[in-house]
Formats: C-alpha cells, structure tokens, sequence
C-alpha cells in the first residue's frame, strides 16, 4: 500500500448525495481553501458502517467550526446513497446526514487512493486529512471489523492547525491546552524532560 502523505491528494469527480437529499457532481478541487476529511467506507447497509458515519455526522459542527469539511466515500451507487439515507436509523439506516456520500461505483477514488481491500474488494476504513493547499497531512487505514473513533479526527485537525499556527511539533496523547515541543533536540530534551512520566 503506497503512501500518500506529503503528497497532493488525488483529484476526483464523482457524484454525490448532498445534505438536502439532492445528486451532482462533487469535486475535491471544490473545498480548495479548507481542510478535508476524506473517510471511506466499505458499503452501504452494512454493519459497522451506520456506526461511523452517524458518529461523524455527531462531529460536523465541530469540524466545520476547525474550517474541515467531511466527505463519505463508498462503491456504492448514489441511488444506493439516497435510500440508505432515507432509511430510519432505528432500522438500520443512517438518516439524514450533514456531508455529502460520494458514489465511488467505478471504484476510481478508492484505486487512486489505494484502499481497496484485496479479500472483498471494497474499501479499506481509511481516513484522510488534507490540508488546505490539497496535501494529505494524515491516512489511518482500518481492516474491515474495526471501526474508527473520530474524536482522533478532530484531534489531528487541531493538531495539524496548531503545527501550521505555532511550528511546533504536536508530542504523543496532544491535546489543545497542552504542551508541544519545538522541533529540535533541544526541544525534545526540554518537552520530554517535564512530560515524559505523564505520556
């Protein structure tokens, strides 16, 4: 599996069910200026799936408040999309999500971000944060059983908006509020000298 990081994300067009129920073309070239978190998941009407992207749809407000927008990604059709959304959470369906899911049915967004799982040929649980220059800043891939905690995405957001603020380096367990270190062996010694019992 490649690795994209410090790289430019690849640029995709795609259809997308949006917030309001509606299909178009979505574009990653259309939230250039903001951060993006790309999350793919395996399919639809599936399992851990509804899990995820309900928690992410928890995060929303807190992420556009950080400037980061959210995106769905799966192989699924946009058809597919829409009656999943439309389907109540109490049987199994994901409701009325606040972030477009985009219909990676050709399975082009999934190959040019290399996710796609060998076995069953969907996708990888893989959650990308891209920068607002279009690089990806961060890739946590998860087999297909585990599901992601995204608080962890809302930490490296700040994270990586706190490195791009201050030029500091953000240390194991960072959270705002508490200490980096400045990125020298001077820094290292100082940071881990204070903190290091408590990591």
């Amino acid at each position: 599996m490649a690795s994209l990081i410090n790289t430019k994300a690849p640029a995709f067009t795609a259809p997308a069910v949006m917030p309001d129920g509606s299909t178009k073309d979505l574009s990653l070239s259309d939230y250039a200026g903001k951060y993006v978190a790309l999350v793919f998941y395996p399919k639809d009407f599936t399992f851990v799936c509804p899990s995820e992207l309900i928690a992410l749809d928890h995060k929303v407000a807190e992420l556009e408040h950080r400037n980061c927008v959210v995106l769905g990604v799966s192989m699924d059709d946009a058809e597919t999309h829409a009656k999943w959304r439309q389907t109540a959470i109490d049987d199994g369906g994901i409701g009325s999500l606040a972030y477009p899911l985009i219909a990676d049915d050709a399975k082009r967004i999934s190959e040019a971000y290399d996710v796609v799982h060998a076995d069953s040929g969907l996708s990888y649980r893989a959650t990308f944060l891209i920068d607002r220059e279009g690089t990806v800043q961060s890739a946590v891939h998860n087999n297909l059983p585990l599901g992601r905690n995204m608080e962890e995405l809302i930490r490296m957001v700040d994270a990586l908006q706190f490195h791009e603020e201050h030029g500091e380096v953000c240390p194991a367990n960072w959270q705002p509020g508490k200490a980096a270190m400045a990125p020298t062996a001077e820094g290292v010694a100082a940071y881990l000298k204070e903190h290091a019992s408590s990591l």
